[in-house]
């Protein structure tokens, strides 16, 4: 969710993090979860607070449907 927000793919991510992409697509689909280290890294790479990347998923789905209703995407 974040990676939209800021424009970014889950390739971008696994370049800047050293991981493979099947690895952050696991993240992002709830599959898996990167460990707290992780998080901070991710954060870090994003520019955003850790607490940003753990919203509960009714906030993701909403978040979702702002995002969808954009033109500028």
């Amino acid at each position: 969710m974040v990676l939209v927000e800021h424009k970014k793919t889950n390739k971008w991510l696994a370049e800047q993090l050293g991981k493979d992409p099947a690895t952050i697509s696991k993240w992002c689909t709830n599959s898996s979860q990167p460990s707290v280290e992780t998080l901070m890294q991710i954060a870090k790479c994003l520019d955003v607070e850790v607490h940003d990347l753990l919203l509960p998923v009714d906030k993701v789905v909403g978040k979702l449907d702002d995002i969808g209703s954009r033109k500028d995407f």
